[in-house]
């Protein structure tokens, strides 16, 4: 087994934590899988895997090695497919999301109907957001990140793809849905709240406003994410605070009625992140900006390159899709999309007549 072989069963290995299911995703059988472990071993002078109770977890070293051996990979699976031609309607893989609970309600159905409209065999597989660590974009377990946390990492690029603000909702009928523009904040202090922390915390940066202003509200009740919030507050006479986008989404369905809060809030951006291997294959049509959506260059961005008429079509359907929910998604966040989903190694499987990788 060559060297670049061992590191694919290094990387299966960590990946499925078992024996067994590393074979299965190598193709290799039981055997020859557990003699790559050994060779692993003694190259390595660590163990990889340890036994823990029925299965087997990842030494501190293993963990530590894993994002470069995946690196490694697929600069290797780009140099082998650097001159193919991506057909997206061919692509069957899993794609994953990590993406705040806020942000998957307003902006899901638009990514799933503009990537099956360019790729219908593809899955999008959203996940929530709970450690926010760069580890799962360094190790492929996630391939992008959608929030609004700052990443400084340098291997990991990111994309501002609109700024948010957060509103107060009732339920329509409510005595604060009465005043217009809206009310202040000591009629907001009259009613009880609902909070949105998924780490549990009552106050946040409305009750620092409020108390500037010599002011206090009572939070009735702190629940995990801002579409509980919403559901608590459309079947209560409670008051919540979610994001404008959720509420202009699912405020008619809900029967909600969104305000303004006479205070300032924090207007986070919210932002794409992806790992930097993604951009590792230059013959991927995606690495230019389409010209119908200029934007402010960045110091990140990949050198450009001519892009094929299959990537127009793709840009358009996704724009299209966007554009029907009031969005302006920023080319960086295509390219992304596009690069990722046509990963070099799944491209080298589908021309040796292989099948495609677990997750896919």
């Amino acid at each position: 087994m060559s060297n670049l072989n061992l590191l694919r069963a290094f990387d299966a290995l960590l990946h499925e934590g078992s024996v067994t299911a590393a074979a299965e995703r190598l193709h290799l059988s039981i055997p020859a899988t557990s003699r790559a472990l050994g060779r692993l071993r003694r190259a390595m002078g660590d163990p990889i895997l340890v036994r823990a109770g029925r299965g087997m977890v990842p030494t501190p070293f293993a963990l530590r090695t894993a994002p470069r051996v995946r690196s490694l990979l697929d600069e290797a699976a780009a140099l082998i497919s650097a001159d193919r031609e991506i057909v997206p309607a061919e692509i069957a893989r899993t794609f994953t999301i990590r993406i705040n609970d806020g942000i998957v309600a307003t902006l899901a159905t638009a990514l799933i109907n503009g990537v099956a409209a360019a790729a219908p065999r593809m899955t999008l597989r959203f996940v929530a957001e709970g450690n926010e660590s760069v580890a799962a974009l360094r190790d492929g377990s996630v391939d992008l990140d959608i929030g609004a946390g700052e990443v400084n990492a340098p291997d990991i690029h990111t994309s501002v793809l609109y700024h948010e603000r957060l509103v107060g909702v009732a339920r329509s009928g409510h005595p604060l849905a009465r005043h217009q523009p809206g009310p202040t904040l000591a009629q907001l202090c009259e009613h009880p709240h609902i909070s949105a922390s998924r780490r549990g915390h009552a106050r946040g940066p409305l009750d620092e406003a409020l108390e500037t202003a010599g002011l206090q509200r009572h939070v009735a009740a702190v629940v995990p994410t801002f579409a509980d919030a919403a559901l608590v507050v459309a079947s209560s006479d409670y008051v919540g605070l979610i994001p404008q986008r959720l509420a202009d989404q699912s405020g008619a369905t809900m029967a909600l009625q969104w305000f303004p809060i006479p205070a300032p809030l924090p207007e986070p951006d919210v932002r794409l992140c992806w790992h930097a291997r993604l951009d590792a294959d230059p013959a991927q049509p995606g690495s230019a900006r389409p010209s119908a959506a200029p934007s402010a260059p960045s110091t990140r961005d990949p050198p450009t390159s001519s892009r094929s008429p299959c990537s127009h079509r793709i840009h358009g359907r996704v724009r299209r899709r966007c554009r029907a929910q009031n969005w302006t998604i920023r080319s960086d966040a295509r390219r992304v999309l596009r690069v990722r989903a046509g990963r070099p190694g799944e491209r080298w499987r589908a021309s040796r007549g292989l099948p495609a990788s677990a997750g896919s």
